[in-house]
């Protein structure tokens, strides 16, 4: 039996049609679209929505907007103008331009006072600290009596010195906490009471006046 060649098919060079005729040049069927699809198709469109003459890269708007609820012009916080009031709490009226000497004087006296009070609360910090410390350095001190031949003075100190409160029921952190709470917390309070109704909330006005004369 003679097996017979079939000839090799070809991809079209067009597209026939159901007369049997070939339009030439006409690619494969599907992978163009067909006349009247092309005559449909425009320019490339925009995303719906968008307006190509205001849309800057990828879509983005041209013209800025303020995010919401703020204005171009910066508002003060709460309307209140910093310059206008000074220091949280303190008197708007005062200009301290036109506070009397004795006035200035006085209120410097008041904050050199809490000065000097701050400075004793730095010393109770120290005693705090220092107390703590040596109450520490006792532990070394039982150790080494126990190592000398001397457990009886050891046992003294371990039972009725090591860990003792400095005053009845308190150790130093009772006393800072006690002092900073009343006497310093009362102290630091008035100080600025005073000076924000008798100069605006400013701080140094005798050393600010001192300085100008001195540098005149």
């Amino acid at each position: 039996m003679i097996n017979e060649e079939k000839p090799e098919r070809r991809p079209s060079s067009g597209i026939r049609l159901s007369s049997g005729a070939t339009v030439p040049g006409a690619d494969p069927v599907g992978t163009n679209p067909s006349p009247t699809d092309s005559a449909d198709i425009g320019p490339a469109t925009e995303p719906a929505g968008i307006d190509p003459a205001s849309a800057g890269p990828a879509g983005a708007r041209a013209t800025a907007t303020e995010p919401a609820g703020v204005g171009l012009t910066p508002a003060d916080p709460a309307g209140v103008s910093p310059a206008a009031t000074g220091p949280a709490g303190a008197n708007p009226v005062v200009d301290p331009a036109y506070i009397d000497d004795t006035t200035v004087e006085a209120l410097g006296k008041l904050s050199e006072a809490l000065e000097t009070t701050e400075r004793a609360r730095g010393h109770l910090y120290s005693f705090h600290q220092l107390t703590g410390h040596a109450d520490l350095q006792l532990d070394q001190a039982v150790e080494l009596l126990r190592a000398s031949g001397h457990p009886e003075y050891a046992d003294i100190v371990v039972n009725e010195l090591v860990g003792r409160d400095v005053l009845p029921g308190r150790w130093t952190f009772q006393v800072v906490e006690e002092y900073e709470d009343g006497y310093y917390r009362f102290f630091a309070d008035l100080e600025k009471r005073i000076r924000d109704e008798l100069a605006g909330g400013r701080r140094h006005l005798h050393e600010a006046r001192m300085k100008e004369q001195r540098q005149a």
